[in-house]
């Protein structure tokens, strides 16, 4: 079993934990939001595992294809059965990225045609705005993929689509109430939940279900050049 981050590869003995976080084998930054402990991966009843030893952050997991995804919370574990995993997670305004490669998975990915029933709930569907929006606070998770990486707030991510705040706002409560009604959990905002948490859940989701990708990234100009336009347009009236 090995860990890649940021381009450097460490390998995990079997026989010991290896603990990533502030400080441990992996040794990620100083970031005072990020637990000396977070997560663990350990090797137990024949499995590798991957556990939560923090008390506070939670992280997203999926396989490579972004068919399989989890969130492991504060104090849960997940069996690592696939030859790449892929972790993301997000300590105050920073986002990080890990990728876990085994040598013998447990499991291989089989695919297969399944033929959708009426009754069927889909895969989620967005507007490019809303797809646009997404692509916004993903940008820098997108073109710097195994790095860390700062999620842009609301006011850079308006200003990078030409839309107002309000305009960015309503919308991301529609993705995110979409999303939730799908089963996606923690984007729906409560007392004491910072905005960032959302936010970073939402591009933690998005990135590792391929629900946006590098190539969707001309959005951003495209959105950019029609609110520009709409605004010409609202001018010379």
């Amino acid at each position: 079993m090995q860990v890649e981050f940021c381009g450097e590869w460490f390998d995990v003995d079997p026989e010991e934990p290896f603990v990533v976080g502030r400080e441990g084998d992996l040794a990620i930054d100083d970031n005072p939001y990020l637990h000396r402990r977070f997560l663990a991966i350990t090797r137990s009843s024949d499995l590798w595992w991957l556990e939560n030893v923090g008390t506070l952050i939670p992280a997203t997991v999926a396989d490579a294809q972004g068919n399989v995804q989890a969130w492991i919370a504060p104090g849960a574990r997940l069996p690592l059965v696939f030859a790449r995993t892929t972790v993301l997670f997000t300590a105050g305004p920073t986002t990080y990225e890990l990728l876990i490669v085994g040598e013998e998975p447990a499991y291989e990915p089989v695919a297969q045609e399944v033929e959708q029933g009426d009754t069927t709930i889909g895969p989620v569907v967005l507007t490019d705005s809303q797809r646009a929006l997404v692509v916004a606070f993903a940008e820098p998770v997108l073109l710097g993929r195994g790095s860390t990486t700062a999620i842009p707030s609301s006011t850079q991510a308006a200003a990078r689509l030409g839309w107002t705040i309000t305009r960015l706002n309503r919308k991301l409560d529609n993705v995110c109430d979409k999303l939730s009604r799908q089963g996606v959990r923690g984007l729906r905002g409560g007392p004491r939940k910072l905005a960032v948490n959302r936010r970073a859940r939402l591009v933690e989701h998005a990135v590792t279900s391929r629900l946006v990708t590098a190539a969707d990234l001309p959005l951003l100009d495209e959105q950019a050049a029609l609110a520009a336009a709409a605004a010409g347009g609202d001018a010379e009236e």
